[in-house]
């Protein structure tokens, strides 16, 4: 166990988000108000399915790690002292969570997944690549 004396109070912890949260997006704020800073936009290990979660307000995807039949998912990961990530997540609601994110470049960080329970008759949106561009399809049909 660690002793508090060892334990690093500057420690920033990236986050990958898919959806709701992302720049520009309804829920950024939720973000930028914990003082989160963008690090850069990447995409997943070809290991994720994506799926418009019914009923959420604001419209939000819920993304699912599979062990077949997964693709890259656009992302944006940000970067957030300790504390404020303990804050953040501790309002995440279900089916929502936060677990760690398989990176294409080889990298992990953590992210939000939703609980596959949740995604039982949900629209699966994974053949967009992400959310902003199944947003952008939604707003031209």
């Amino acid at each position: 166990m660690a002793n508090l004396a060892d334990v690093n109070f500057d420690l920033r912890i990236e986050i990958a988000v898919v959806g709701a949260h992302l720049s520009g997006m309804p829920l950024n704020h939720e973000l930028t108000g914990l003082r989160a800073r963008f690090v850069r936009a990447a995409r997943t290990a070809p290991a994720y399915r994506m799926y418009e979660l019914p009923g959420a307000v604001p419209r939000k995807p819920g993304m699912l790690r599979v062990a077949e039949n997964g693709a890259s998912i656009d992302i944006e990961v940000w970067s957030m002292d300790a504390a404020a990530f303990g804050i953040f997540t501790a309002r995440i609601p279900a089916p929502l969570s936060i677990g760690t994110v398989f990176l294409e470049d080889g990298n992990q960080v953590k992210g939000f997944l939703a609980e596959a329970i949740a995604l039982k008759g949900a629209r699966d949106i994974t053949e967009f690549g992400g959310w902003r561009a199944f947003q952008a399809q939604r707003q031209s049909a």
